[in-house]
């Protein structure tokens, strides 16, 4: 049967679902605009820990770099430390150059070599993964309140083995030239030639 409670009826579960309908889309909405900040915030963060090689640099407060310690007045330990993206040769590098700026710093021409080493350290790294296998947060609807979302957001982990290397060396120093001994470096030399290869943090 039909009448005017029927109509009545009727324009007020169309109104109903019309408003569900409004719902819905201003929640997917919101929902949108949330998931769109959270994905910035992360790439953004992201872009601020841009990784790079260790550059030459002492190593202070923790920090990767090179160090010395004095044995004797005419005698050192020296070392430079890398992270996982500065290689091998990078490492001997920067230590045969400290060395030789060390050297003259210290009022000498010459350096010896007395024991070297260049230590391996590898491990397996973990990236990405979920954090308690879910995504949350919430957000606030005015006409509705607080609405609870829960997503699958971070990449699967994903590993790698990543290495680091330490080169080291004990030195003596001496002025006048180096002569034939094949373990002797000329200062001089050795920092102008390595000058080039040299990176140092940016200031």
């Amino acid at each position: 049967c039909s009448g005017p409670f029927h109509s009545v009826g009727v324009h007020l579960a169309s109104s109903m679902f019309k408003a569900e309908g409004l719902r819905l889309k201003e929640i997917a909405m919101i929902r949108k605009a949330v998931l769109g900040l959270a994905l910035v915030g992360v790439l953004g963060l992201g872009a601020c820990q841009t990784y790079a090689p260790t550059p030459y640099q002492p190593a202070a407060r923790g920090e990767r770099g090179y160090s010395e310690t004095r044995i004797e007045s005419d005698r050192f330990r020296i070392s430079f430390k890398g992270n996982s993206l500065t290689d091998k040769e990078t490492v001997e590098t920067y230590m045969l150059y400290r060395a030789a700026e060390l050297t003259l710093q210290s009022g000498f021409d010459t350096f010896t070599i007395a024991h070297r080493d260049t230590d391996k350290q590898s491990r397996t790294r973990a990236s990405g993964g979920y954090f308690g296998g879910r995504f949350s947060y919430a957000y606030f609807v005015p006409r509705y309140g607080w609405v609870y979302e829960y997503d699958p957001f971070f990449e699967q982990p994903r590993y790698e083995q990543v290495t680091q290397y330490e080169a080291s060396a004990e030195i003596l120093m001496t002025k006048g030239s180096k002569g034939a001994d094949p373990n002797a470096f000329d200062a001089h030399d050795v920092s102008k030639n390595l000058a080039p290869k040299i990176t140092r943090p940016p200031q």
